[in-house]
């Protein structure tokens, strides 16, 4: 048997490359966390739902259209309402591909869909982290997929957040597709339900609100890890893949 030759060794930095460098540069390393589909159900979903909070805004406090033309000569909130209309069509067929991904897809695309509740260690993590956000600890630490917290928020805001809001948007669009039509007979009976049409505007509005609160914390928290941390996060929703940074080589 005839002997292979070996492999050609993987350079190591050179030039003026010292042994503080060279240490800490066995300190970084990356793991493939989020699939193309899950990122880019981010990336979709994340545009559906500013176009769909701008408009929604609207829709709930119209603007001075007669600021603009004559009633005879424009449709604005009929674009308004039309891009509404047409940003929560593509969250919804979105967000059943982000729920079929997680069952096909890798255990990090199941994270935000259920919540290890009766584990007493992923309790302790969850208060671990948020005395980390809460600049009381000194140190972080590292997860792969989505930290202890940031799971519960994606659980409550996402996952559950999302359904509310395509139940009542879908029951509130199936009062102008009249009765009879597929979206009042899978959600008209949400407005029998909560007895009056206002009352289901106003729990629309309300969790509106409350996905607007969570992107601003969202944004802030993944920035902030970005540079605490020691390991990406903004980065990490664009390639999948997760480094972790670490200068310390002691």
């Amino acid at each position: 048997m005839t002997d292979l030759p070996a492999p050609d060794p993987v350079p190591a930095p050179t030039g003026d490359a010292t042994a503080h460098d060279l240490r800490s540069l066995r300190k970084q390393s990356s793991i493939y966390v989020y699939e193309a589909p899950v990122r880019l159900w981010h990336w979709i979903n994340a545009l559906a739902i500013v176009i769909l909070i701008v408009t929604g805004y609207f829709i709930g406090s119209p603007p001075p259209s007669m600021q603009i033309a004559e009633p005879v000569s424009q449709f604005v909130f009929g674009y308004i309402r039309f891009a509404h209309f047409a940003a929560a069509q593509v969250m919804t067929v979105a967000f059943f591909g982000r729920i079929y991904w997680a069952f096909v897809g890798n255990s990090h695309a199941r994270q935000m869909f259920w919540l290890p509740i009766f584990s007493r260690h992923w309790w302790s993590e969850v208060f671990f982290e948020l005395r980390w956000y809460l600049f009381l600890e000194p140190e972080p630490k590292k997860y792969v997929g989505h930290n202890p917290l940031a799971q519960m928020a994606m659980f409550f805001f996402m996952t559950i957040g999302i359904t509310f809001m395509l139940v009542t948007g879908w029951a509130l669009y199936a009062e102008g597709a009249q009765k009879g039509s597929l979206p009042d007979l899978a959600f008209g009976w949400l407005l029998g339900l909560v007895q009056n049409s206002q009352r289901l505007h106003t729990l629309h509005h309300l969790g509106m609100w409350s996905i607007v609160v969570f992107m601003i914390v969202h944004i802030y928290a993944a920035i902030r890890e970005d540079i605490m941390s020691r390991q990406t996060m903004v980065s990490t929703m664009i390639s999948g893949h997760r480094s972790f940074r670490d200068d310390r080589t002691d």
